[in-house]
């Protein structure tokens, strides 16, 4: 249950994350790299954590013209990342050029290509949001909307908050994967997240992946956080 657990490196440079790499790469499966992170450590960071044991989300959200998307995309394949995505709102063309040029490169090059996600809207944006940018379509229709683009357009799963993975899970079956951010424990600080859920809900509600920073990061034991949640995370498996 572990492999299913992502440790959200939000932190400031390479120094400090690779220190929390070391500390927590038998308790999680990947360590999300996301945009403060990469802008302050570079790609060089995303090598040291892979040859150091570590598998690598890259969230970086790619959105843009389509070939400077996949191109990107390509460059993260050949930094030994697991997960990478790109925002779903960029558009079908985008998402199917990036989908199908790296698992080519990757095929060409024998690499293993990584799981390839869309993220449909941020767990931090409420509906006023949405309504703010001119989307007055409701939340959970336009997660779904995306999801169901991004699964057409060749992808492997989304991220999602996992009050909408029902949904998601219902449109677009069984194998499409659900990256879900924005967990809590329970008592758990909400801080700037909108759209929330504890480990075991998130699971019982269809997520195949957890990403939780702060809740470990801020605990007096990370280890022991860590190990906590996969414990919850394993008996909502079994119940």
């Amino acid at each position: 249950m572990k492999e299913r657990l992502i440790f959200a490196l939000d932190v400031e440079d390479g120094a400090t994350a690779l220190a929390w790499v070391e500390r927590l790469r038998a308790e999680v499966g990947l360590f999300k790299v996301g945009k403060q992170l990469f802008t302050s450590a570079g790609p060089e960071l995303v090598r040291r954590i892979v040859l150091n044991g570590g598998q690598v989300f890259l969230d970086l959200k790619y959105h843009d013209i389509p070939n400077t998307v996949a191109k990107a995309a390509i460059e993260a394949l050949r930094l030994g990342v697991s997960m990478l995505n790109v925002h779903a709102l960029g558009g079908m063309t985008m998402m199917q050029t990036m989908s199908a040029q790296v698992r080519q490169i990757a095929a060409a090059e024998g690499r293993p290509c990584p799981l390839l996600l869309a993220v449909t809207i941020l767990t931090s944006a409420s509906q006023s949001d949405l309504q703010a940018v001119g989307i007055d379509r409701p939340v959970t229709e336009m997660v779904v909307r995306l999801a169901q683009l991004a699964q057409a357009a060749g992808l492997d799963g989304v991220v999602a908050s996992a009050q909408e993975a029902p949904l998601i899970r219902q449109a677009c079956g069984p194998d499409f994967v659900i990256v879900t951010p924005g967990v809590r424990p329970v008592a758990s600080a909400v801080d700037d997240q909108q759209r929330i859920m504890t480990p075991a809900a998130a699971l019982a509600a269809g997520a195949d992946y957890l990403v939780v920073g702060r809740p470990i990061a801020t605990a007096s034991d990370p280890v022991q956080a860590a190990r906590a949640i996969v414990t919850e995370m394993a008996s909502s498996a079994s119940a």
